[in-house]
């Protein structure tokens, strides 16, 4: 039910259709900046099964030689996919773990509950999945007293020699560069030890396992004992690495990037996918590393990069430029600066528009948007209850004020990102509402108040809520995402909650997409039938919640282009992306200026969302709120734009459009 990625891809600019096709390059050649061997997947379930099979096999070598397969892993949000394909290897393909020795390679310190344990994590999605024996599981013990924990590390350290070694060692990647719980800093010849561990890495823990406060230190695998490894995984997904990927694998070793050390290892791999391959060099600049087949993106980007790097707006570029910064095939091509630099000039100003849905009765030639029809039926599918606002809701407003049928579609609850203090003040609202209005008499909600009050009374860290509580924090999300409707004057029966099932497992993790998921949005686009779609197209949320609702989305496309639906022919769709990132200017198709009136608006619509200011439990690692880093994102766009030479905006919104063939 995959949707085909290919004009995604594109955007990523991770494609060999960069590099001369009839005349191939060694890969040395077009890998000349990295130092670690970095192995570049469409998509994680791809390098997931890779890297599982690999895994497999060594498995199997050493059973068939009769000896241990020692493996030391983390519980990264990386690894999970990997554990699900090793997991079905086993179940479908007979993999036995018999003789599988496994280590973690952290643990939290000190612990007193064993069931927010690394160990606990990894036998939820791991380790109870399979058949490997529990006294081959040899996990660090973060209860064990600190007088003793010296000691302890250095018995580790001998029970791991005992082995033989370590075979196999697969991580994900912190977002400062740290390989287990090795933070930066840590020495290249560090064994296992206590460590003290940095805020934000403990922030993320706390956020990818849904708990509310971790300990301040951590029992770790030192960068030495994850060197001495025969083979050593290091994978990432997701746009949000891309940044940090770069410099592990690009820069210089260093003890600020642990990461870095794994450059001087003989059988290290950096598995990724496309979103996090999106900063090497070979991806983003592949003039530097090759000569270039060259398409109109890659040559927006080629002259855009130049304009950063000489602080120049587009038309000020000179031949010296290109030729000293590795551009002279765009003379070539172009016969000079000036011809190159018009050309991109103009392909920049095509893009803005004010008539984000098309201007009716206007030549559309050079527009992003087709005049006609007018007006049009559009759906905006927002992943979250507020994803819509916070991402376009400039455009939306525009939409609904040049006459479009505006729809938008929440695909899910979004009742995890809800407090439970937002619950107290709700159920105190619908008490008190039932005491004065009708005197007393509703036992049932009194009833449901006790019950609620008490459920969340007694709630442990780490306890899933109940159905009756995300029911409510469902609820909330549902008035709010109103009342923005209500505000950019979009009537309620044009509000749509898909609530798609994935979503609804009370916990951050969900379930993969499914048939359902893909129905309910298939059946709501054949109903409107729309003109433009737009979807979020961003890769970089952590949580992956974007990425599975836009799987939904081109797969409901799918679904009805095999059916022949007619709509399919006079529609649109456009990419926007959320808080945490902005499309790359070479990319950028559409690109909607908003006034300072505009822009204030839109901070309106975002601040309708109460629940999600401070208190919300899934703000990221960055600490500005939603509306915040909406503004700057879109102010940064535009100041973008101005200093290229176009003209100066108080903001602007953008977007991609995606193709399906």
């Amino acid at each position: 039910m995959r949707t085909n990625l290919s004009s995604l891809i594109s955007l990523n600019r991770v494609s060999t259709r960069y590099y001369k096709l009839d005349n191939p390059v060694e890969r040395s050649v077009i890998t000349r900046f990295e130092k670690i061997p970095t192995h570049i997947y469409e998509h994680a379930t791809e390098g997931s099964k890779a890297i599982a099979a690999e895994i497999g096999q060594k498995i199997r070598r050493t059973q068939a030689e009769g000896k241990h397969c020692t493996i030391a892993a983390g519980i990264g949000n990386s690894l999970r996919p990997v554990f699900a394909e090793l997991i079905r290897l086993h179940i479908e393909e007979g993999l036995s773990f018999k003789n599988v020795i496994f280590f973690n390679l952290d643990e939290y310190y000190p612990l007193s509950d064993k069931v927010h344990s690394t160990l606990h994590q990894l036998r939820e999605i791991f380790l109870s999945h399979i058949d490997i024996s529990e006294e081959n599981i040899c996990a660090l013990d973060g209860s064990i007293a600190q007088s003793d924990v010296v000691e302890y590390c250095l018995s580790h350290e001998e029970k791991i020699k005992s082995y033989g070694g370590l075979d196999i060692v697969i991580m994900g990647l912190g977002r400062k560069g740290n390989i287990a719980m090795n933070e930066p800093g840590s020495n290249i010849a560090s064994i296992t030890r206590l460590i003290l561990t940095d805020a934000d890495t403990r922030a993320e823990a706390t956020r990818n396992l849904g708990l509310e406060q971790l300990p301040n230190c951590s029992l770790t695998m030192g960068v030495s004992t994850i060197l001495s490894a025969k083979k050593v995984y290091l994978v990432a997904w997701g746009e949000d690495k891309a940044p940090i990927i770069k410099k592990a694998v690009e820069d210089t070793t260093t003890d600020t990037l642990p990461a870095s050390f794994l450059q001087a290892h003989v059988n290290a791999s950096v598995c990724i996918d496309l979103p996090a391959a999106n900063n090497l060099t070979r991806i983003q600049r592949p003039w530097l590393v090759t000569t270039c087949e060259w398409n109109d993106k890659l040559i927006r980007s080629a002259i855009v990069w130049l304009c950063q790097l000489t602080d120049k707006p587009v038309l000020k570029l000179t031949n010296k430029d290109y030729n000293d910064n590795g551009l002279s095939e765009l003379l070539a091509l172009y016969g000079s600066a000036y011809n190159a630099n018009i050309k991109v000039f103009n392909d920049l100003q095509h893009t803005i528009t004010g008539w984000p849905g098309g201007k009716p009765n206007a030549d559309d030639t050079y527009r992003p948007e087709r005049a006609k029809p007018y007006p049009k039926r559009v759906i905006v599918f927002s992943p979250h209850p507020d994803d819509d606002v916070i991402s376009m809701g400039g455009t939306v407003r525009r939409l609904v004020q040049q006459g479009h049928e505006v729809h938008v579609a929440y695909q899910t609850s979004g009742n995890i990102a809800v407090g439970d203090e937002e619950v107290v003040r709700f159920m105190h609202f619908i008490n008190g509402f039932n005491q004065i209005f009708a005197k007393g008499e509703n036992q049932v909600i009194a009833s449901k108040y006790k019950e609620i009050k008490s459920f969340l009374q007694n709630k442990q860290e780490g306890d899933m809520d109940s159905e009756d509580i995300r029911t409510i924090k469902g609820l909330i999300r549902r008035g709010e995402a109103r009342t923005a409707c209500t505000y950019n004057d979009i009537p309620l029966q044009r509000c749509h909650f898909l609530d798609l099932p994935f979503y609804e497992t009370g916990r951050i993790e969900k379930m993969p997409i499914g048939e359902a998921d893909v129905r309910i949005v298939q059946k709501l686009i054949h109903e409107i039938a729309p003109h433009q779609i737009f979807v979020a197209g961003d890769l970089a949320d952590p949580h992956g919640t974007h990425r599975v609702c836009l799987d939904a989305v081109f797969a409901a496309i799918d679904e009805e282009k095999k059916e022949k639906a007619k709509w399919l022919e006079d529609c649109r769709i456009w990419m926007y992306r959320g808080a945490w990132a902005e499309w790359g200017i070479e990319n950028i198709e559409m690109a909607v200026p908003l006034s300072p009136e505009e822009l204030r608006a839109k901070r309106n619509s975002i601040l309708k969302h109460q629940s999600q200011m401070e208190s919300a439990p899934f703000l990221g690692s960055d600490e500005r709120l939603f509306w915040q880093r909406s503004e700057e994102r879109n102010r940064a766009t535009a100041e973008l734009y101005h200093k290229l030479g176009l003209a100066s905006y108080e903001a602007i919104e953008a977007f991609v459009e995606y193709m399906p063939l």
